[in-house]
């Protein structure tokens, strides 16, 4: 396993770091270093229903979002390292507390061990759907490795303009990238399908941070993700963008205001896209998990 590791390209920076050495992009090297593992209730409602989504946030991102809301750990290891074995363990344990499925959070850069733990789950007893929650910075090979273990999608789309990708996570090249990755994910995992419990057992769900200042680009982002198949896929419009996490060189110092989310949100609607929107009451930092406790 640790030879993909070597000269690493797991994700689209293709680093090509020596992570048995030292850390790639990301901030990872050859552990699979967890932040926090929880039944969380604040995803969409067809994810956390009313038991929660069995939650495994991993700590590193191949993104450099200057407002990310786990900043925590997305720009530092913060964690535990776990083996593949001990995360299969973890994921069984989950479902045996009520879990509605596992939500891998942010696991790029650990492609590897995650493949091999989802296996390993599925192999002991793992029935619950497993959800691939991902910035949407993912290379087409790394889907396609992916999608034997993964049920349910969930990528960001953030940006078609390229400008505001290398303004806000230095990634120039993430528009065509994720298009291509949400893309192949719609196309792998067809249609979504939902339980009689209203729970989502496969498919994809777009979501979409509305930023302060960019709803010229939201709606642009609407629009290329209706071209993917509005009746394909499911969105989720949100509105939780706040300051509170934004760094020194972040110059989104507000929240997004009704008149900018309802107009993304009417564009979304004139397309066919269908899905899930958010109140104003969300753009607060206390949904953000605690990592400093596991």
């Amino acid at each position: 396993m640790y030879s993909e590791y070597e000269n690493c390209k797991l994700c689209p920076r293709a680093c090509g770091a020596d992570r048995r050495t030292g850390r790639g992009y990301c901030g990872a090297g050859t552990e699979t270093v967890v932040a926090r593992i929880m039944r969380h209730m604040w995803e969409e409602p067809c994810i956390s229903g009313s038991r929660g989504s069995g939650a495994v946030f991993f700590s590193g991102c191949n993104l450099r979002c200057s407002y990310c809301q786990n900043r925590d750990i997305s720009y530092a290891l913060t964690g535990r390292a776990m083996t593949s074995d001990e995360l299969a363990e973890a994921m069984l344990e989950l479902q045996a507390q009520g879990a509605h499925n596992v939500d891998m959070i942010t696991a790029a850069p650990y492609l590897p061990a995650v493949i091999s733990a989802i296996k390993a789950a599925k192999e002991r007893g793992l029935t619950v759907p497993v959800v691939y929650n991902t910035g949407g910075y993912e290379t087409e090979e790394a889907v396609i490795e992916l999608a034997p273990y993964v049920d349910v999608w969930l990528p960001d789309f953030k940006y078609v303009s390229s400008d505001l990708a290398r303004r806000y996570s230095h990634a120039a090249d993430y528009p065509e990238i994720a298009y291509r990755a949400i893309s192949l994910m719609t196309e792998l995992a067809g249609a979504p399908v939902f339980g009689a419990d209203g729970m989502i057992r496969s498919g994809v769900i777009v979501r979409h941070l509305v930023l302060p200042g960019c709803r010229e680009d939201s709606k642009a982002v609407m629009r290329r993700i209706a071209s993917i198949g509005a009746d394909r896929l499911k969105l989720s419009l949100m509105r939780q963008y706040t300051p509170d996490f934004a760094d020194e060189s972040c110059d989104l110092r507000r929240r997004v205001t009704t008149f900018e989310y309802n107009d993304v949100l009417r564009c979304a609607v004139d397309l066919g896209l269908d899905g899930y929107s958010q109140s104003a009451e969300s753009a607060v930092a206390s949904f953000t998990p605690d990592f400093g406790q596991n």
